[in-house]
Parts: C-alpha cells; sequence; structure tokens
C-alpha cells in the first residue's frame, strides 16, 4: 500500500507541471545596461503581472535593454491564488525536481544569471502600507505594500548599482514628489537585512539575487488599493524611474497620469487565435460561446495578450487575461479540413473584398460572402430551404443578437464547411 501512494503522488507532480513563462527581450537601437521585470510569482497580485503587460505591449527601447516575464506563475495566475503548488517565492534557495514549479524555477534564475542583466525588479502587492513607526494596524513596520524592499543596503562585488537602499531611496522619493491617487500612498524603503533577520526571505528570488551579486530589488504596491489601474500606474512609475537610474530610454503613446488611458490599455484584451481558422476579439466578449468548431483535442489557442492563457476543463475551454476569465468556450466538435482561400470573396457594402480564415471584417451596412467551394452557415441568420448562406446580402437586423459574440450584438460567426469538416471562420463586425 505504501508504495502504490508514493506512485500516485508521484503520478500527479509528473504530469501537474507549472506551465512555463514568457521572456519578452526589448532591446533598444542603441547597446546599454539591461533591467529584467520579473512579474507574475504570485498569482494573487495582479498589479504584478498587469503592469509588466503594459510594458511589453506599449512600450518602445531606444537605449539599453529591457526584458520583460509578465506572467511567472502562470497555472497561479489563473486560479487568482498566491501559489497554486505552495508559494514559488520560497523555492529558490533550493526546490525539489518533482515541484511543479521546478522548470519555471530553474529557467527564471538561469536569466537572473545571465551576463547581461544588470538589475533585477521582482513585482508584487503587498498587504497595507509599510511605515517604519506603527500607526495602526495596516499602516506598520510588519506591512508590504507601497514599499520598495531590499534585502540589504549594498550588493557585495556589483560594480553597476551596488548602493540598493541609496537607488530604492531615489525611486521612492521621486514617486512620492510626483502625482499620488491619495496621500497615504507615499511610499518607503523596507530593508528586510535578510541575511540576519528573515529566514523566509532567504529562500526568495531577490536574495537568490544579490547573493549571486546581481541587484535586485521587488516592487510592493499595496492589496489595501481596491483599483487595479492605481496600482499599475505605482508600478509603471516605479519602473520607469528605475530605467532612468540605469539610462534606459523609452516611449510610450499614452499619458501615464491620465487614469483612463492607462485603463483602457489593462482591458484592451486584443484577439484569440484557435488552430490558425478562428479568431476571436475578446474585447467585451460574451461570457459564454456555444457550438464553437474545434477538433477533439490538441486545439492551439494563441493570444495577442501576453497574459493570456486557456484552461479545459469538461468539454469547455476558459480563457483567461490574467487572473480575469473573459469567456468560456463550450466546443462542438469536428474534423478540420485544410481548405484554401485564395479564391475566398465577399462583399461588403457593395464592395467585393478577398478574405482570409482567423479575419474580422468590419461592416456597416450589408455583406454577401460569394459563392464558394463551401458550405457557409452565417450563425443566428436563417432563411427557409437553404443549405448554405452564400450569395443572400445579409444586414445586421437579419441576424439574431442571441448568437453574437459581444455584449452589444455586433460581432457575428460565419463559417464555412466542406465535405462536412469545418475548414474555418470569419468575424464580421457591424461597426455602426
Amino acid at each position: 500500500m505504501r508504495f502504490l501512494v508514493g506512485l500516485f503522488i508521484l503520478t500527479i507532480h509528473l504530469f501537474a507541471l507549472n506551465k512555463d513563462f514568457d521572456l519578452y527581450k526589448m532591446d533598444g537601437k542603441e547597446g546599454g545596461n539591461t533591467l529584467l521585470i520579473v512579474g507574475g510569482i504570485h498569482g494573487d497580485e495582479p498589479g504584478g503581472y498587469f503592469a509588466p503587460a503594459i510594458l511589453q505591449r506599449y512600450y518602445k527601447i531606444q537605449k539599453g535593454n529591457l526584458w520583460v516575464i509578465p506572467n511567472l506563475n502562470g497555472d497561479s495566475i489563473m486560479a487568482n491564488t498566491r501559489g497554486i503548488y505552495n508559494d514559488m517565492n520560497r523555492k529558490f534557495a533550493s526546490i525539489e525536481k518533482n515541484d511543479p514549479d521546478f522548470f519555471v524555477v530553474k529557467r527564471v534564475k538561469e536569466i537572473i544569471l545571465n551576463k547581461d542583466i544588470d538589475l533585477i525588479l521582482n513585482l508584487h502587492d503587498g498587504y497595507g502600507f509599510f511605515r517604519e513607526k506603527y500607526e495602526n494596524a495596516i499602516f506598520n513596520p510588519n506591512s508590504w505594500g507601497q514599499a520598495t524592499i531590499i534585502d540589504q543596503s549594498k550588493v557585495n562585488g556589483s560594480q553597476k548599482f551596488s548602493d540598493l537602499n541609496e537607488i530604492a531611496s531615489s525611486v521612492n522619493s521621486k514617486l512620492n514628489g510626483d502625482k499620488l491617487f491619495q496621500n497615504f500612498h507615499s511610499f518607503n524603503v523596507k530593508n528586510t537585512e535578510t541575511k540576519f533577520k528573515d529566514e523566509q526571505m532567504k529562500l526568495s528570488l531577490t536574495y537568490f539575487a544579490v547573493t549571486n551579486n546581481k541587484p535586485a530589488f521587488a516592487i510592493e504596491t499595496s492589496k489595501n488599493i481596491t483599483d487595479l489601474t492605481q496600482k499599475v500606474v505605482y508600478q509603471l512609475k516605479s519602473i520607469e524611474e528605475f530605467m532612468r537610474i540605469m539610462n534606459i530610454e523609452f516611449s510610450r503613446d499614452f499619458d501615464l497620469n491620465n487614469e483612463e488611458e492607462v485603463k483602457k490599455r489593462i482591458y484592451d484584451f486584443g484577439n484569440v487565435t484557435i488552430n490558425n481558422n478562428i479568431l476571436f476579439d475578446l474585447k467585451d466578449i460574451r461570457k459564454t460561446i456555444k457550438y464553437v468548431p474545434l477538433k477533439n483535442s490538441n486545439n492551439d489557442f494563441k493570444f495577442d495578450h501576453p497574459l493570456g492563457r486557456v484552461k479545459y476543463t469538461n468539454n469547455k475551454y476558459e480563457l483567461y487575461i490574467g487572473n480575469i476569465q473573459v469567456a468560456e468556450i463550450s466546443a462542438q466538435t469536428f474534423e478540420m479540413a485544410n481548405c484554401p482561400t485564395n479564391n475566398l470573396k465577399m462583399e461588403v457594402d457593395g464592395k467585393v473584398i478577398d478574405v482570409n480564415f482567423a479575419q474580422q471584417i468590419d461592416v456597416k451596412e450589408s455583406f454577401k460572402i460569394l459563392k464558394s467551394a463551401y458550405r457557409v452557415n452565417v450563425i443566428g441568420f436563417s432563411r427557409d430551404n437553404v443549405e448554405s448562406e452564400d450569395s443572400i446580402l445579409i444586414k445586421r437586423s437579419d441576424i439574431s443578437d442571441n448568437y453574437a459574440l459581444d455584449n452589444k450584438g455586433k460581432r457575428h460567426r460565419v463559417e464555412f464547411y466542406k465535405d462536412g469538416k469545418f475548414c474555418g471562420m470569419i468575424v464580421v463586425n457591424f461597426s455602426k
């Protein structure tokens, strides 16, 4: 019996491997220092992973290099929990090979030790508001929020950026001198003095870095700030100040002091492409989409957004951006056909255009799928005694809103089949 129990536990570990993370190397045309951003080590700290997602999508680097990991702990992010396989940030001193986090931790440690990396930032949301002196249960020395965390005052042997306390103090001075959403959101430097005072922090990512002579900091926005946009703004302002200290030059296409502009970019979830023949715009997408033609298994989901992930449960695919479940897809299993689209045409507002599968086509008034080798099914449209819904001029009023992909009833599916097999889909978006 003991052998069987041990075998069962081993089997769980072999198959329960945390998802691999993404590394985006944003290198400027002019060389310089390299900053590594690590986001998402804790899955219930969204400020720590939506901020690097904004960096990856909307920042341009002109000088120096920015390496961004937005989704280190992918399974925990989807589950919106600190660590689905226990606390990943306590596995950097040692980790067992059968730990589900083993390959993630091993890989990120290799990146941290890369000779090109000059400084590391580990992004978090922490409880309360750190203060050097006790004020109350929220504002006190044991809190972690609104703080730049260092393990020690200086890094031994590091020629660049070795004075952690001086750098953290400079960053906080800039943050506190800028616009805060509330005066009590001010940042402070928290030195954990890890080597002498904090056994748990000896197991952390930043302590692993500094003991290998790599300058490392944690940025902690407060969990008591419930507005995600505000936390992301503070994270980005901190990161920008570190980049300035490192002479990394950058640009962005939005005003970081404009809360609505930042919020718009946080909740721009982009598109997901499935099996290279279906595309869904995730903006304002309905929570449940039924009868999507998919393969029996091994369906390939590709997200524009760096925090995009999919989880399969009971013949349903849950689509996530970070810890936000944006949609659930119910599959209808079809055999896939290899259908070329070089002759696929449609008439849009009186103009004939070429189209491909996995496209979204904007329509003002009407569209018509021109005759081809495929059977056409416009989801939500019905006409008696019609086997294929091509060669029919269709307006928005002809399609039931109940079958729309979005909550406003503007986006509708047009599916193509051949010999009973699924070829692909386009989405018609009524823009008016």
